[in-house]
């Protein structure tokens, strides 16, 4: 499992209400995403944007994160988006308390 976090800077013009919009807008067709789990929608006073996405591959996120999506980042924003990876190794659900391991622990190395 992937957990990957994307940031662009929004152009001065886009205020919260604008991004708040934007997202109540684009939010539901990311259910038709292959390979997506989980995307939050983000936004901070300094004007950074973007999303925390949690996909089943690496391979899902990287198709993703090209053709149409990119060509709209860059078309709506003026640029390229920063774009991180990581390895998913366990989730708290914490209004259930579940815990869910993705990475198996490794069993310890046996002294001889």
């Amino acid at each position: 499992m992937i957990t990957a976090i994307v940031r662009y800077q929004l152009p001065a013009a886009i205020t919260r209400a604008d991004c708040i919009a934007h997202f109540h807008k684009i939010a539901p067709g990311f259910g038709e995403v292959k390979g997506l789990l989980r995307k939050h929608f983000i936004w901070n006073e300094t004007g950074s944007a973007g999303g925390v996405y949690l996909w089943e591959s690496i391979a899902d996120a990287k198709a993703f994160y090209q053709g149409p999506w990119l060509d709209g980042i860059v078309a709506r924003y003026g640029m390229y988006p920063e774009i991180e990876y990581f390895e998913t190794f366990a989730i708290t659900e914490v209004k259930t308390g579940e815990v869910h391991y993705i990475e198996p622990l490794a069993a310890k190395a046996s002294a001889a």
